[in-house]
């Protein structure tokens, strides 16, 4: 069956595009997200030894992949790209909750199918996996979910993001926030303050969110923001040559001060870099996004890119177990046959996400029933009401990927799902004129 069945053709995606899409941002957007997957397949390694599954990554052994990391931790790159189309959509006297309410219907319609497909898939694997396999692949289910979390605690922010309109205010913004870190870092390293006090680090997601902000209004220039990635590319690996920060940008279980979980200020800092060396990128971006093979990728894969992001990690898991029961683990970089089965893994992996994507997309795009249509007319105590409901959503949903799908990330789950659907009857379905000011609200693509 040809491949326009399922998707448009090229022609027709390019007609249907308006000319003044920020093709650049979608490609930046789709980017991230790819790497991610293909990082993700690269880099896990397994292998079952008496019946217990032990998951691990390459990063662990090898210091050249830990330098990679500098390259390929680009999940930066979608809060700025994320924040970059959404701001203009933003107006001061718009309501809060219904923004944010259209945002998070589109980003958790596809996570209540994944959320369905774990908690009865699990029910399942309890009966037939031991009980030290079962127990990390509980823990792995949902742990990607910290990033919807993170992502739409960004958004909230967005109103206060969108008062940068000047130079002085991003570089106000971004110096105050990364100061703040510094401050956080400096206690928890040289105290013995509580671990909470890292988190408050998370404000290290919003400078992406600040740069994409910059970018949108053309406050940071293609040589100033080359020079800006320059700049902090030496500060940051002056912090990892002097300082206690360690080399990888990923979390590992060898790291004692890691730099993802929580965000440390080398990873501020490396958010700070990847955003202006992809302000730079832009223009050279924009016309590669011309291309319309490009375009089509690009616009085909930002139509599935929750659908990509989420049902990768079940095809992976599903993979490694697989091989691991089969007899041929994926686990240590030096024996014989490796890299012929990392080519194996990578090829399979393709399949797997591809069909994935093929046969789950629709529901990323098609409206979920009770979950969809979810309107505030205008700002006030509902609004604001239906806001904070989704921030507490996205606080939990961040929270839960410590635990995955068992303890007590069962109960951040359920706090989550509560907030949603507390935070979607609080934005009920309105009569038809109060749909029409919530249309109205909205410019034509809302991306």
């Amino acid at each position: 069956m040809a491949v326009t069945a399922w998707f448009p053709c090229p022609a027709e995606v390019e007609a249907n595009t308006p000319a003044t899409r920020d093709r650049a941002i979608d490609v930046i957007r789709i980017v991230s997200l790819v790497g991610v997957v293909v990082g993700h397949t690269v880099m896990a390694t397994s292998i079952i030894r008496d019946d217990v599954f032990i998951w691990s990554n390459l990063l662990t052994a090898s210091v050249i992949f830990q330098a990679l990391t500098w390259v390929f931790q680009i999940m930066p790159l979608f809060f700025f790209a994320g924040v970059a189309a959404c701001v203009d959509s933003w107006h001061p006297a718009a309501s809060w909750g219904d923004w944010l309410m259209r945002r998070c219907t589109r980003l958790y319609r596809p996570v209540f199918y994944y959320l369905a497909f774990w908690i009865s898939a699990l029910a399942i694997l309890r009966y037939f996996l031991p009980e030290h396999v079962y127990d990390p692949v509980a823990g792995i289910s949902i742990q990607l979910l910290w990033f919807l979390g993170a992502y739409v605690l960004v958004l909230a922010a967005v109103p206060l993001l969108a008062r940068i309109t000047t130079t002085g205010r991003l570089i106000g913004a971004v110096a105050g926030t990364y100061a703040f870190i510094a401050v956080v870092d400096a206690i928890r390293i040289n105290t013995d303050a509580p671990t909470a006090l890292g988190y408050l680090n998370l404000v290290a997601w919003l400078i992406p969110g600040m740069l994409g902000v910059a970018y949108r209004r053309h406050l940071v220039a293609g040589r100033s923001a080359l020079a800006l990635g320059g700049v902090m590319l030496a500060v940051n690996l002056a912090l990892m040559w002097v300082g206690p920060y360690e080399l990888s940008l990923v979390g590992i279980e060898t790291q004692q001060l890691k730099n993802m979980t929580p965000p440390s200020l080398l990873l501020a800092g490396h958010a700070i870099m990847m955003c202006a060396f992809a302000i730079a990128a832009v223009p050279a971006i924009g016309r590669w996004a011309r291309r319309p093979r490009v375009w089509w990728l690009t616009a085909i894969g930002n139509s599935g890119a929750m659908t990509l992001y989420l049902w990768h990690i079940p095809a992976l898991l599903f993979m490694h177990l697989v091989f691991d029961y089969l007899g041929h683990p994926r686990y240590e970089a030096g024996a014989p046959g490796f890299v012929a089965l990392s080519i194996l893994q990578l090829a399979v992996m393709a399949v797997l996400v591809a069909t994935a994507f093929v046969a789950l997309r629709p529901l990323e795009n098609n409206p979920l029933p009770l979950w969809a249509g979810g309107c505030v007319a205008a700002a006030g105590p509902r609004s604001a009401a239906v806001g904070v409901l989704l921030c507490v959503a996205g606080a939990a949903t961040l929270a839960s990927v410590g635990w995955g799908l068992k303890g007590p990330g069962l109960y951040c789950v359920a706090v989550m799902l509560a907030a949603l659907i507390g935070a979607r009857l609080l934005a009920c379905d309105r009569p038809v004129a109060a749909q029409r000011v919530c249309a109205a609200s909205l410019p034509a693509s809302t991306r």
